[in-house]
């Protein structure tokens, strides 16, 4: 199935600045077959688990995270940009290969009783899912573990994750160069 997803995945050079390589899913999660492989692919990693909430971070990890969550029969929890939700929330600033931003989630989203896996559609320098490592500590809860569909392993996401976690990381596709 790799195959498949090498073939459907568009590398766009220079996108959103110069110098960055931007791996264009919206093709993988067009293709039926290969959306349903990812979302079972993570799922059943993850199964045994115990997991009871899956929070993605806007926009894509919603994509993926959401039928990940349904899946495992967890709830989710949306992290999202600065400002977008409306009760009071736990904020995380954070560094992209190309700028910088914040994430958030309600105060009241998770609980120290939740085991969460956090789910995105791509890990390339790991500053974003560090943010989400950080929101899920903040209310107490226990990281069970993390998954991706795409991992850009030239860029060394795993130790900067070891840094914050020692939680398991799964990825379906590692891209090495």
């Amino acid at each position: 199935m790799a195959a498949l997803y090498e073939e459907l995945i568009v590398d766009i050079p220079d996108y959103p600045t110069e110098g960055v390589v931007f791996k264009d899913i919206t093709p993988v999660i067009a293709n039926p077959e290969a959306f349903a492989q990812v979302i079972d692919g993570i799922a059943t990693h993850f199964a045994n688990l115990g997991i009871t909430k899956v929070v993605g971070a806007e926009a894509r990890g919603f994509i993926v995270g959401a039928p990940v969550a349904y899946q495992l029969g967890a709830g989710f929890v949306p992290a999202r940009k600065h400002g977008k939700l409306p009760r009071e929330t736990f904020r995380a600033d954070y560094e992209l290969e190309y700028g910088h931003d914040a994430l958030e989630i309600h105060q009241d989203a998770l609980c120290a009783k939740d085991r969460v896996l956090i789910v995105d559609d791509l890990i390339a320098t790991g500053g974003t899912v560090r943010a989400l490592v950080k929101l899920v500590e903040d209310t107490g809860a226990e990281l069970a573990g993390l998954g991706f569909f795409l991992e850009l392993g030239f860029l060394s996401p795993r130790a900067k994750l070891a840094e914050v976690t020692n939680a398991e990381v799964f990825s379906l596709v590692n891209v090495e160069g």
